[in-house]
């Protein structure tokens, strides 16, 4: 086989889940620059990585653009799976990310992404709830953490959003966010207590837990500006999801790499971020620890997952038929 026909079906196989690279980096610059903020260390770390971020998500979307144009079929393939639709949304909230990172330092350009990727998620919002509600086919085993990546994005809104000047249009969606967060987490544990366990490869995906109640977390400190009994509520939820997984560490270290390695990087990057508002907001040793063990472990798993992802694809593991 020609080098010309590899590389095209390498293009053709190219999966949109690879925006959850995006999550992870833009995750982990938003953490250092929380954490630049608060303890005063260079803001260098922050700005390299919020330019990487910014790299990658141009690569990646152009990739995909390139995709949908020669391979509209195969683009549509994954609009129709089951699990692969999930990560459509990792687009829009690349961009949200990129706008709630870059909100300091290109306050007009931030403000345009925040706005793109606003209204980029809720037409992929209303296109996943009508493919569940309208397709037959979807059966309980399908059901895995990744599909609460649409409901996060709802709630990631009210993050830049307020600070945009959008309090109605962030409470909205911070509103369809928490509400399809609790009717899919109630879906997801039915999937995984009463039925076949995850496969390998989605078993990753489990770290999503914790994003929805961090993020959540988040965006109600920003539209109340207080740390409430609601707030409370969110943040040691978040924070119990993150104690939990960490005790499952040792069997998901023996499974191969894949792409979902990446579920691990967003939710342990959003854990860290809410330990520093809390710091912020309450002060306290303790907070204080758990933001600089999670940066610390989110910064290590970030860089593990930027090696493995380098290794397997130059080992012509990505982008292959499954």
């Amino acid at each position: 086989m020609s080098e010309t026909t590899i590389e095209t079906n390498r293009l053709r196989e190219f999966p949109v889940s690879f925006f959850a690279m995006v999550m992870g980096l833009a995750g982990l610059t938003i953490a250092w620059e929380k954490t630049a903020a608060i303890t005063g260390v260079s803001a260098a770390i922050g700005h390299g990585l919020l330019w990487v971020t910014l790299g990658l998500f141009v690569v990646l979307a152009t990739l995909y653009a390139i995709k949908l144009v020669r391979y509209p079929d195969a683009v549509r393939a994954e609009l129709s799976h089951p699990v692969k639709l999930a990560f459509f949304p990792a687009i829009s909230i690349g961009l949200l990310l990129l706008s709630i990172a870059g909100q300091h330092h290109a306050p007009v350009v931030a403000a345009a992404a925040w706005r793109l990727g606003t209204a980029l998620h809720f037409v992929l919002m209303l296109y996943i709830l009508n493919s569940w509600v309208n397709h037959p086919h979807y059966k309980i085993v399908h059901i895995n953490p990744a599909w609460f990546i649409p409901a996060v994005g709802n709630v990631l809104v009210p993050i830049a959003g307020v600070g945009f000047g959008y309090h109605e249009i962030s409470w909205f969606f911070f509103s369809i966010g928490m509400l399809f967060w609790v009717v899919l987490l109630t879906l997801v544990f039915n999937r995984v207590l009463f039925h076949d366990p995850l496969p390998a490869k989605l078993e990753p995906t489990l770290f999503i837990l914790i994003a929805p109640p961090a993020v959540g977390f988040l965006s109600w400190i920003k539209l109340t500006g207080a740390v409430d009994e609601v707030a409370r509520v969110l943040y040691y939820l978040a924070l119990f999801f993150s104690l939990f997984l960490l005790t499952q560490v040792k069997r998901l270290a023996r499974l191969p790499f894949f792409l979902s390695w990446w579920a691990y990087s967003f939710p342990l990057a959003a854990i860290t971020i809410a330990s520093w508002v809390m710091y912020q907001q309450l002060g306290g040793i303790v907070f204080r620890g758990l933001a600089l063990f999670f940066l610390t472990l989110v910064t290590l798993v970030v860089a593990l997952l930027l090696l493995k992802t380098a290794q397997a694809a130059s080992a012509g593991k990505i982008c292959v038929p499954e």
